[in-house]
C-alpha cells in the first residue's frame, strides 16, 4: 500500500495548486452532500509558511450545483482555544470579502470546515455542524424569513443567510465504509485510501498524494513537518499531564485544608489537627 502524505501539510503545500483542487473539492461534496466546485483559492494566513506551521488555514471561493459563490475556510490546527478561533477566522472572512460601501445583501454565504486532530471539547461523535436560529423567548419559535425575503436571497430559513460549521474530530475515526464522507474521514485519520475507495476526490488524492512522487527537497520538508508535529503533539502531551498533576495536587491540598478546618470548628486542639493533617500551627491558626 503507498504511503500518503498527511493532509494538514498538503493542504498547504499541493492542494492549492489548480490542478489539484479536485481532492478538496471532493472532500467538500461529501462533507455538503452537493456538488462544489473551486473557483480560486484566497489569500489567507496559509500563504505564511513557517517551519512549525502556526498557521494552517485555507480559504476558497467556490461555486454549488445551483452556481451560487460560496467562500468555504478550511482550518486545521491544535489550540485550546479553538472554539474562538473558527468564530475569528469566519468573522474575518465576512469583513475581508464584502467591497465598502456594497449592501449587507451581497455577504456570501460561509462554510467554515475545521479537521481537528486532536480532543476539541467533549463529544461522541466525529462530525458536528452547526448553524445559526433565532427562537422565541417566550413561545418558543423560530424566526422566518418573509416571502420577499425567502424569494430575494433565494434561501428558505434565516440560518441559510448565516456561517455554518463543520468539525471533523478524526482522531476516533479508524473503521472503514462504504459512506463516502466516512471513507474520508478514515483517510484524514489513518494516511491510507483502501483499493475500494469511491469517495469524491481519493482518486485524485491517489496519484497527487503519494509520497513517492515528491521530489527530494518536497519529501525533506514533508518529514520535518512530521518531526514537528510529533514535537508539538508531545508538548501538548506533557502541558495536560502536568496540568493533571498540578490539579490533583491542588485538590488534595484542599482536602487537608477543608478536613483541617472542620476540625478546627469542632473544637479540636490544634496539636491534634496538626498530626492528623501535617499542616504547621500558622497554617492551622490561618484557617
Amino acid at each position: 500500500m503507498a504511503n500518503y502524505i498527511r493532509f494538514d501539510w498538503a493542504m498547504k503545500r499541493l492542494l492549492r495548486d489548480k490542478a489539484n483542487f479536485g481532492v478538496i473539492e471532493g472532500l467538500l461534496t461529501s462533507l455538503l452532500n452537493e456538488k462544489i466546485t473551486i473557483r480560486r483559492m484566497l489569500e489567507s494566513e496559509s500563504n505564511q509558511e513557517e517551519e512549525y506551521d502556526k498557521y494552517n488555514r485555507v480559504d476558497i471561493l467556490a461555486e454549488d450545483s445551483k452556481g451560487r459563490l460560496i467562500l468555504f475556510e478550511i482550518q486545521n490546527n491544535n489550540e485550546y482555544a479553538y472554539f474562538q478561533r473558527m468564530l475569528f477566522g469566519v468573522s474575518k472572512l465576512v469583513t475581508e470579502y464584502i467591497r465598502r460601501g456594497q449592501g449587507y445583501e451581497n455577504i456570501r454565504k460561509i462554510y467554515s470546515i475545521n479537521i481537528v486532530y486532536f480532543a476539541l471539547g467533549a463529544g461522541k461523535d466525529t462530525v458536528y455542524h452547526g448553524t445559526t436560529e433565532f427562537r422565541g423567548i417566550h413561545d418558543h419559535d423560530i424566526l422566518q424569513l418573509s416571502p420577499f425575503q425567502r424569494e430575494k436571497f433565494q434561501v428558505e430559513t434565516v440560518s441559510q443567510l448565516y456561517p455554518e460549521y463543520y468539525i471533523l474530530r478524526v482522531n476516533d475515526f479508524n473503521k472503514w465504509s462504504k459512506v463516502p464522507l466516512e471513507q474520508w474521514i478514515y483517510f484524514l485519520n489513518t494516511g491510507e485510501i483502501p483499493d475500494d475507495a469511491d469517495a469524491p476526490g481519493l482518486a485524485e488524492a491517489r496519484g497527487i498524494l503519494d509520497i513517492a512522487s515528491l521530489s527530494q527537497e518536497e519529501q525533506r520538508a514533508y518529514y520535518r513537518h512530521l518531526d514537528n508535529v510529533i514535537i508539538l503533539r508531545d508538548n501538548i502531551t506533557t502541558e495536560r499531564a502536568e496540568g493533571r498533576a498540578e490539579g490533583r495536587a491542588e485538590g488534595r491540598a484542599e482536602g487537608i485544608y477543608a478536613v483541617a478546618r472542620n476540625l478546627k470548628n469542632c473544637g479540636v486542639d490544634t496539636g491534634t489537627i496538626i498530626k492528623s493533617t501535617g499542616l504547621s500551627a500558622e497554617e492551622i491558626a490561618g484557617l
